[in-house]
């Protein structure tokens, strides 16, 4: 199993008083110390998703019903744009490019990696098909990432390719306490997270379009069972779950340590006292 880091720096408002470089600074520093801590990566190849947030359509004062179009069109343009040798145009629906070229090159070709996230077995096949990568979001329990990822490997093999667990990024929330009460402290911050996520995904008919929260069920009881939050044989406990249902790849989100210090020595304790348990050989259920 293969660790990587799945986030991205945040800058700080609110005043003169707050240096809004501060946290990408910090994100910088973190990754360096991710990179000589063992893990494989950061997450720096090219995610895309359609959207799936109502906040998200109304905020650009787009309809939600063409965000598969507006998708199509605009991945096709961004992959013009990497792979043409010479000026391309370009006539759509929704944008129009006459005798353009995009610099500097991209280094990777034909272009970087392309991860899209999905979660309906409709747009995971749709994933395959394309030949990009799949990434699963942080809140579907492991049965439920299972059949993702079986989905997702008849869909390669189906259209005539090698499958290979790294294809497959899972997203987890990670917390590495060994105290009751800073863990129960964590997962109420990503709680409330959650709760403002599913407040910006629903329409205003109260329904929830697509995406990560589609997933259903109590939030509370979600929120618990897809934390990777506690001592360090909880979290590997939790990992040995994720690879029986099939999960070579785990993006790990370090926001349940509210940040600083704290997440760094959270990142120090899980790569020196969990990932060890499951380098190149089978893990063991740990007695918690």
């Amino acid at each position: 199993m293969q660790f990587g880091l799945f986030g991205s720096a945040a800058a700080k408002r609110g005043g003169p008083e707050y240096d809004s470089s501060e946290g990408f600074s910090d994100f910088i520093e973190y990754n360096v110390e991710a990179e000589a801590l063992g893990l494989h990566s950061t997450f720096v190849d090219f995610g895309i998703g359609k959207g799936y947030r109502h906040n998200e359509f109304a905020g650009f004062s787009l309809p939600m019903e063409e965000s598969d179009a507006r998708f199509d069109e605009c991945l096709d343009v961004i992959l013009k744009a990497w792979t043409a040798d010479e000026p391309f145009s370009h006539e759509g629906k929704y944008w129009r490019f006459d005798n353009i070229v995009v610099e500097p090159p991209t280094a990777q070709k034909p272009h970087p990696p392309i991860w899209m996230g999905a979660g309906s077995e409709r747009s995971i096949r749709r994933v395959a098909q394309q030949g990009y990568n799949l990434l699963l979001g942080q809140y579907a329990p492991p049965e439920d990432v299972a059949n993702s990822i079986a989905v997702y490997k008849e869909a390669v093999e189906a259209s005539g390719d090698r499958f290979d667990p790294m294809q497959v990024g899972v997203t987890r929330a990670f917390f590495v306490t060994d105290a009751k009460a800073e863990k129960e402290a964590a997962l109420e911050r990503r709680l409330q997270n959650r709760m403002r996520q599913l407040k910006l995904a629903t329409r205003p008919d109260g329904t929830v379009h697509g995406g990560p929260d589609r997933t259903t069920g109590d939030p509370h009881t979600v929120n618990v069972n897809s934390a990777i939050y506690g001592n360090p044989d909880e979290i590997a406990n939790r990992l040995v779950t994720l690879k029986e249902a099939g999960v070579g790849y785990v993006l790990i989100n370090g926001g349940g340590s509210g940040g600083g210090m704290r997440g760094r020595e959270s990142l120090r304790r899980f790569a020196r006292e969990v990932m060890p348990l499951f380098a190149d050989r089978p893990p063991k259920r740990l007695a918690v």
